[in-house]
């Protein structure tokens, strides 16, 4: 038995042992995830029990080092404990920003005393953060952002605006793009800072979206203070005065890596399969198969692009975890992701008929299938437009010419 084997039978075994049943139900909602950070409770003592289980093993980000809270596993361990996580369909222990898009970012660029305070925050779950890229004229074109910090002496003074701050109304920090330079070419004079959300001048309202969930806010700052330094040895700013581009770059890379690797098609209340969902509200024929031919067609062709979608993944995550890097190639994910989830749920509202058709409890992101369907038009902006994302596969994985 490789050293491999022999870790996938141990993780095996300890997920067996200590994921409670009750967490075994998918990770696929907003309400149903563990997020930390000051203002988290609970949503039950199975969720806590898992949390605490899984932070004790390093494995609320198992992969980072273990001085920063992680269980130092290797990328090839890593992937197994996802394998086998899913294999019983078990919820991540933890789940938030500061996993999938500042850690990383926070690894490759930050202090030592940066990752020391920021990284075991988040892998203990003490802090939830937001992020502050998009600004109410900088959007698509993110560079061109405007929201002003000036150098004080012992602080920094910030001035503007933010716009599509998700979660921003429930969050500790925030990871924020501000302009430090304003003579400088727009992708130079950006600045990438941290900052307490409880600072004074920092004010957040929810953006009320269609679906009737608004997990998406504006955030305002108004002569916010924000000190240089965070205790000992530890600023407030990420990287190079000025230079911020380069780690928001980074970032975005993971996050629309995290986005591209969501799982498109899965239903409403559980993994569940196109088909399994249209038979159970359409019933079958005399064969035994799904008793409208037109929908079973594009239910198959759905699911097999779902299949080459995760074959993908697979693809690019083990091209990434070999030294490659995942790079632009990030945008083919996320095109792919969004547009089969909106597929996925664009399918679901045609099974179920005018009895899709009713929208849930207000605020609930899942609370009936036409919110989901409502909610799901966001990912073609969210992350990054369709269109930017084409534009980039274009120019940089296929390397066309400019027209």
């Amino acid at each position: 038995m490789t050293d491999l084997e022999k870790f996938r039978a141990e993780t095996r075994a300890w997920l067996a042992d200590k994921c409670p049943e009750e967490m075994r139900d998918g990770d696929i909602t907003a309400e149903n995830q563990c997020w930390g950070g000051r203002q988290w409770e609970f949503q039950s003592e199975a969720q806590k029990l898992w949390f605490e289980r899984a932070l004790d093993k390093g494995y609320t980000v198992p992969t980072w080092p273990k001085e920063y809270g992680g269980a130092g596993l290797s990328v090839e361990e890593g992937k197994i404990l996802d394998e086998e996580r899913l294999a019983i369909n078990a919820r991540k222990p933890l789940s938030n920003f500061g996993i999938s898009m500042l850690g990383p970012a926070l690894l490759a660029y930050g202090t030592h005393e940066q990752k020391d305070q920021h990284l075991n925050a988040i892998a203990n779950g003490e802090i939830r953060w937001c992020q502050g890229y998009s600004e109410p004229g900088a959007g698509s074109d993110l560079a061109s952002l405007k929201t002003k910090c000036e150098d004080m002496g012992d602080h920094w003074l910030i001035n503007g605006q933010k716009i599509w701050t998700s979660n921003a109304d429930i969050s500790d920090w925030i990871f924020c793009l501000v302009r430090t330079d304003f003579d400088a070419p727009k992708h130079r004079g950006i600045t990438f800072i941290l900052m307490d959300m409880a600072s004074e001048g920092i004010s957040v309202k929810p953006i009320v979206l269609i679906s009737g969930h608004s997990p998406f806010c504006e955030t305002f700052f108004d002569n916010v203070k924000v000190p240089k330094i965070y205790g000992e040895g530890n600023p407030s700013v990420v990287g190079e005065i000025n230079r911020g581009w380069d780690v928001a770059k980074a970032l975005l890379v993971h996050e629309r890596g995290m986005l591209g690797t969501m799982s498109p098609l899965r239903g409403t209340s559980g993994p569940e399969s196109l088909g399994r969902h249209a038979v159970e509200h359409i019933g079958t024929d005399q064969d035994g198969r799904l008793a409208d031919p037109a929908l079973r067609q594009r239910i198959a062709q759905a699911e097999l692009d779902n299949w080459a979608y995760n074959l993908t993944v697979e693809r690019l995550t083990d091209e990434a975890n070999a030294g490659n890097g995942l790079g632009a190639k990030s945008s083919m994910l996320k095109y792919a992701a969004s547009e089969l989830t909106k597929r996925g749920t664009e399918l679901r509202m045609d099974v179920g008929g005018t009895d899709a058709a009713s929208i849930g409890e207000e605020g609930i992101e899942y609370g009936s299938l036409a919110n989901a369907w409502l909610y799901n038009r966001a990912y073609s902006i969210l992350g990054g437009t369709t269109e930017v994302q084409l534009n980039i596969i274009s120019k940089r994985v296929l390397e066309l010419p400019s027209a």
